[in-house]
């Protein structure tokens, strides 16, 4: 049977818009319920930011974590901050989107809402908090994103001067060329079932870093969960939730190993 060059083209078009449409119903499945008021922390200004902290100021030791689409307010990733400063870490959750997180009740396709909100943004934004942390006294820092919030932290791991460790939880928009950049000690924690970063890409990843031996790396791919599911999680199923936990220490593992 023969098909047209048109034809091809038009196949090959609605294939992709069929995959951005799948990964953005997972990008944002089960979205949380925002409560500025979550968390044993408090929320402050910091490098032109409203950032969510939660931990001693007087430790060293900071970490940076950056959420995904739904922004510094939702509940788990505040969580997730509060659970790592209990390790002795001052954790700082930027607000990125500036009070405009993703949210099915503006009515406004995810990839509109990206093309005000992209990762470019929020590599050039992360900077000045990083000074900000720094200039109060912090000599080792790491960072962790959660998909949207995975490219920006993958940015700054280019640098050994920016963080000193990167931990990335199903990540998305990350390249091959962006892995082969990276040059601080990396864990990339990602989903058996993920339209964003599905397995075979996480182990090319994984082969990238192998032939880096200089930068120690980890990756690991968790069975039986999707993409989002280390914050996304319905926190009535046990195995959903012993599956982020599980990666939540992880994660801290990382960090205490490579931010004192």
């Amino acid at each position: 049977m023969h098909i047209s060059l048109t034809t091809s083209v038009y196949i090959s078009l609605t294939r992709e818009r069929e995959r951005e449409r799948m990964a953005g119903n997972q990008c944002c499945s089960n979205p949380p319920v925002m409560d500025p008021g979550s968390g044993e922390g408090s929320v402050e200004e910091l490098g032109g930011l409203k950032v969510y902290t939660s931990g001693s100021p007087s430790s060293k030791m900071a970490v940076i974590l950056i959420s995904d689409v739904f922004g510094y307010e939702a509940p788990n990733i505040r969580m997730v901050a509060d659970k790592v400063a209990a390790s002795g870490f001052f954790v700082v959750v930027p607000d990125f989107f500036h009070g405009d997180p993703f949210a099915y009740s503006n009515n406004k396709p995810l990839a509109v809402w990206l093309k005000d909100h992209g990762t470019d943004k929020g590599f050039e934004e992360v900077k000045p908090v990083v000074e900000a942390l720094k200039s109060k006294g912090f000599s080792s820092l790491g960072a962790a994103g959660f998909c949207w919030g995975a490219k920006v932290v993958t940015e700054i791991s280019k640098s050994k001067s920016i963080i000193q460790a990167a931990v990335l939880l199903h990540p998305s928009f990350v390249t091959l060329d962006d892995i082969t950049g990276v040059n601080v000690p990396i864990a990339i924690l990602g989903a058996e079932i993920d339209d964003y970063s599905p397995p075979a890409l996480l182990k090319q990843f994984e082969a990238i870093l192998i032939a880096k031996p200089e930068v120690d790396s980890h990756v690991e791919i968790f069975p039986n969960v999707k993409h989002g599911w280390t914050l996304r999680y319905n926190v009535n199923d046990e195995a959903a939730v012993n599956s982020a936990e599980e990666a939540h220490r992880k994660m801290l593992e990382w960090f205490s190993k490579y931010v004192n």
